[in-house]
């Protein structure tokens, strides 16, 4: 026990650096003001108040929740069916394509995004594939559809790979009872391993939903300046505009969110769970 001890130190040293400590910078800065280089130590909620009370700040924070909500919906649509389909495949077939889905993972998100703004632009692979069917002219980059596209592309496989885990943990042999009791595939689906992979979906939705909302890169890179959301407002009043409080209680405010939301998602998963054991 003691030999365990001593090997969590070096972790409980770099948590301490590298997470605890920024959070309370930031909550330091969020609370305080700062003039002429000087920081003024007295308590104050001026940055919250206001964010709350200009009606642009609001729009960003409402929009920023929009499009994580949408790419969210998207990955789940889409990650299921996929999830389903690898954890029906042989033990062979389900690692290949594992690999094959978590092989762009390899690379950087940012050199992944830089790639569909070639893909995306005028002249580009999407617009000369559009022409064939008279749609040549349609903008595709920096829109809301682009900066969607970006958010699913990137967090896709989160959802995938969570929804695949939970399949493939599921007793086989509860599908083998369903039909021995008469019931068809859809009922089988819909009665047993719907809800038995809902925690899948549960843990999937927290790993695209909480990147989503505060990601900077992907709107600033397909959005190109015109489509802003609330981490770019972050990014910009920390480098920018040199505002670090009133960036620092923003980043407070999506702490908050963030916290709330993995708060009601965690009950939602134990409340499945609670379920699935009153069945069992």
């Amino acid at each position: 026990m003691k030999k365990f001890s001593q090997l969590a130190w070096p972790y409980l040293i770099w948590v301490i650096l590298m997470i605890l400590l920024p959070m309370l910078l930031i909550l330091f800065y969020a609370f305080t003001n700062s003039g002429n280089g000087i920081i003024n130590f007295s308590f104050t909620l001026e940055h919250f108040i206001k964010f709350f009370t200009d009606q642009d700040f609001l729009l960003v924070l409402w929009r920023s929740l929009e499009i994580a909500i949408k790419t969210t919906i998207i990955c789940v649509l889409l990650g299921y069916p996929i999830g389903y389909f690898i954890a029906r495949s042989s033990d062979k077939m389900r690692n290949f394509w594992v690999l094959v889905i978590t092989l762009p993972m390899w690379i950087n998100m940012l050199v992944r995004t830089y790639a569909w703004i070639g893909i995306l632009s005028d002249g580009g692979i999407a617009q000369s594939f559009l022409g064939l069917f008279g749609l040549g002219d349609t903008e595709l980059l920096y829109t809301e559809g682009s900066v969607l596209l970006g958010m699913v592309y990137n967090f896709l496989p989160f959802m995938i790979l969570q929804i695949n885990t939970a399949l493939c943990k599921m007793d086989k042999s509860l599908l083998e009872a369903s039909h021995d009791l008469g019931a068809n595939r859809f009922q089988t689906f819909w009665r047993v391993t719907f809800p038995l992979s809902l925690s899948g979906v549960v843990s999937g939705i927290t790993l695209v939903f909480l990147p989503a909302v505060s990601s900077f890169f992907i709107p600033k890179l397909l959005g190109g300046g015109s489509y802003f959301l609330i981490g770019n407002v972050i990014e910009n009043q920390f480098i920018t505009v040199g505002e670090w409080n009133f960036g620092s209680a923003i980043s407070m405010i999506m702490a908050v969110i963030m916290m709330v939301c993995m708060y009601a998602i965690r009950k939602i998963d134990e409340r499945n769970a609670g379920r699935g054991k009153e069945k069992a």
